[in-house]
């Protein structure tokens, strides 16, 4: 405790008391000589009187709350006022409490022990906040940093630091597996949202039945199978960010519903009739042409001119080819990590072979080539000479000069299932030579109305 009180009477009888409660003391006769001490020794609690010589107890607790050093520092004060506006006056300068002279014993040092107690546990709760924010540092996927040095990822890495600090919405523009949802991850972990939730929903993963429910939630009985209150996507994300991959694969009623909740931040749930109100920064990310696909009438226009307030285009991996050296280090380590491998080293031959492909899944395709390698690796050394067969095949009949991309990608998705047996899953599947999730693949080939052949 930090006794200050320019009557040494008055200190040493407060000492003694503290000392016999079990408390250690110092003691300072004014309030010029109490902010050096606080700020040197650090006390837990400091007992100040109102009435010294020189600067008083108000200018005095002023004073230490604006200083860093001794802003957290509890402050009592011991005063013969019992006017309400002095008590008033003592709580605005920053003080926690007050003790009127002359002040008996148990009532002081259960004050005394109050506010000593709570500061403990203020700290406890600030000591495991800081413990969480550094286990989830420690423990954060590899994949949130973005791995390169490439001119075409710093001008993204500028359009993140951009945006990053302002509620906009953006719209990722990229090909599959160019990094969409790291780049929605970088953006809120750069901005001041980032210790709020950052929630993600596929939007092509989603039964058409079910989108309403997972974005906006329902109510118990609003369908059959509703037995209990469900909250959506936009609730769980209130005060934080929701990123909507695959935007562009949303069904029109969802599309609707989406572009209100954007335009009023409300909604309600589905069977519901309560409007609930959020507070959601939207990133949303698509693979398809989103103009085209509003020319096409199949995306509503005035909910693409919501979402693309702020647009950032990715690079595909062709487009960056000085990265893919670092990616393969970088991927090799992070794979073996997973597979528990030891990794010796990575062949010459095989960053020249994986820097002259294309890559049509991106970084993506590239995970699960570094993968397949370091499982037939010999001795960890990752040559991968067996791995660089033609992934993709080429397109059995060429499309005409004049196909729509639409045709050009049913085309090529067909041969791929054709290559791979029209199986989907798992490490010879269409899906994983593609650099889709097996889900996103599915709702590909039902709109674009591709079905295996009797």
């Amino acid at each position: 405790m930090l006794i200050v009180d320019d009557d040494p009477l008055n200190a040493d009888l407060l000492e003694q008391e503290l000392v016999a409660a079990g408390y250690r003391t110092i003691a300072a006769r004014g309030g010029e000589e109490a902010l050096t001490l606080a700020a040197s020794s650090q006390p837990d609690l400091i007992l100040l009187d109102v009435r010294m010589a020189g600067i008083d107890g108000y200018e005095t607790c002023s004073r230490l709350k604006a200083c860093e050093a001794t802003r957290s520092i509890p402050v009592i004060f011991l005063t013969a006022l019992r006017d309400t506006f002095d008590k008033v006056r003592a709580f605005r300068t920053g003080a926690v409490d007050y003790v009127t002279k002359p002040f008996e014993t148990e009532e002081l040092l259960a004050r005394v022990g109050t506010h000593i107690a709570l500061r403990r546990e203020i700290e406890a709760h600030h000591r495991a906040r800081a413990t969480i924010r550094l286990l989830v540092e420690e423990n954060r996927p590899a994949r949130d940093s973005m791995v390169g040095e490439s001119p075409a990822l710093q001008r993204v890495r500028t359009l993140i630091a951009q945006v990053a600090a302002t509620d906009s919405t953006v719209l990722i523009q990229g090909e599959t597996g160019t990094g969409k949802e790291l780049v929605a991850r970088a953006i809120h972990d750069q901005g001041a949202r980032h210790e709020r939730p950052f929630v993600s929903i596929n939007c092509a993963a989603l039964p058409r039945e079910l989108v309403e429910s997972e974005l906006f939630g329902h109510e118990k009985g609003a369908f059959t199978g509703a037995v209990q209150q469900r909250r959506g996507r936009f609730e769980l994300a209130d005060g934080g960010t929701l990123f909507l991959d695959e935007v562009g694969e949303l069904p029109a009623e969802a599309q609707a519903k989406l572009l209100r909740v954007l335009q009023e931040r409300e909604f309600e749930r589905v069977g519901g009739t309560r409007r609930l109100r959020v507070d959601v920064r939207v990133i949303a990310a698509t693979n398809r042409d989103l103009q085209a696909e509003v020319a096409a009438s199949r995306f509503r226009a005035d909910l693409y001119f919501r979402l693309n307030v702020f647009p950032i285009p990715l690079p595909p991996l062709r487009a960056r080819r000085e990265d893919i050296p670092l990616l393969v280090r970088h991927l090799t380590a992070r794979v073996a990590r997973r597979l528990g491998r030891t990794v010796a080293g990575v062949s010459p031959g095989f960053i020249e072979q994986a820097s002259a492909r294309d890559w049509p899944g991106n970084i993506r395709e590239l995970e699960n080539m570094v993968e397949r390698a370091l499982i037939v690796s010999r001795d960890g050394m990752l040559d991968g000479s067996d791995c660089f067969a033609p992934s993709v095949p080429a397109p059995s009949v060429a499309p005409s000069g004049a196909a729509t991309l639409e045709e050009m990608a049913r085309c090529h998705i067909r041969d791929v299932l054709d290559a791979a047996g029209w199986r989907i899953e798992g490490d010879g599947g269409a899906a994983r030579v593609l650099g889709l999730n097996p889900s996103t693949l599915r709702g590909r080939m039902r709109k674009l109305g591709i079905r295996k052949s009797p």
